[in-house]
């Protein structure tokens, strides 16, 4: 089975590098199309298209509004060419096993569409949030779980929905990881997804919604947590260290936001 990577970003300079290399190696080719960043993603770009230049497709798209990101990425799934589609946003990055397990699925299992388990970091590369933040549900299983990679022959598979609440349909108007006629199936293979970490040194508004550090103490990794692999391999000048640490003044307004965000958290898990 051919895989394609539909990748769509704006600012996304501090993580996107790790994000494609992550994933570059067990894919066919990678969509990487950017809508107007103002930071140094452009260059994340230009240097990843120089190391896989049969693989990744850029496109400067330029700046769009909500319903023309919708737009586009249905041309972009118009315009992949494989059989199976894996979406990465520039803040996602896996482990070599995980995004191994995802194509050894893709390529064995009689199944239309696979969910995966992720892990939010919150202040820094070496924080994460606790599992019962994560709200998402599909077939049963609440928690930090999403769609990350589907059939490209689902019956009338399209996009619907302005940027924000964007997602993948099939021919009956029925998102994929809702739709009777899609057979899904969980796969423990995590990401870690570090949205919540400062993306690019030109965090803006993006479309109406304002990038917000989310401020929690996070969970402490253990000393002998396994990273992925990408965050040791060498990389352009260009791409800032993944390693800093969050500042004090991070950590004085999380030791006071926190207990009021658990609270509510608590009260809607009721």
């Amino acid at each position: 089975m051919k895989i394609s990577v539909n990748c769509i970003v704006r600012n996304e300079e501090s993580f996107l590098w790790f994000a494609v290399n992550s994933v570059a190696d067990w894919v066919d080719e990678i969509l990487l199309w950017d809508t107007g960043s103002t930071d140094l993603t452009p260059k994340v770009i230009e240097a990843l298209s120089k190391k896989y230049p049969s693989k990744i497709k850029p496109k400067l798209v330029g700046v769009v509004d909500k319903k023309e990101f919708t737009k586009m990425r249905q041309e972009m799934l118009d315009e992949s060419k494989g059989d199976w589609i894996l979406v990465l946003d520039g803040d996602e990055v896996w482990w070599n096993d995980s995004i191994e397990k995802v194509v050894e699925k893709i390529n064995h299992g009689n199944i239309d569409a696979i969910i995966s388990p992720y892990t939010n970091l919150v202040g820094d590369i070496f924080h994460y949030q606790e599992e019962s933040a994560g709200r998402y549900s599909i077939d049963g299983s609440v928690g930090n779980i999403t769609i990350r990679a589907f059939k490209r022959n689902i019956s009338g598979l399209h996009v619907e929905n302005p940027y924000g609440l964007e997602g993948y349909f099939d021919e009956t108007g029925k998102p994929i990881q809702e739709s009777a006629r899609v057979k899904r199936e969980f796969v423990n293979a995590p990401y870690l997804h570090l949205t919540h970490l400062k993306r690019s040194k030109r965090d803006e508004e993006v479309m109406g919604r304002k990038r917000k550090a989310k401020f929690e103490l996070g969970i402490s990794f253990p000393l002998d947590f396994y990273y992925p692999e990408v965050f040791f391999k060498p990389k352009p000048n260009i791409v800032k260290s993944p390693w800093s640490v969050y500042s004090n003044k991070y950590f004085l307004r999380s030791a006071m936001e926190y207990p009021f965000r658990k609270i509510k958290r608590a009260i809607l898990h009721v």
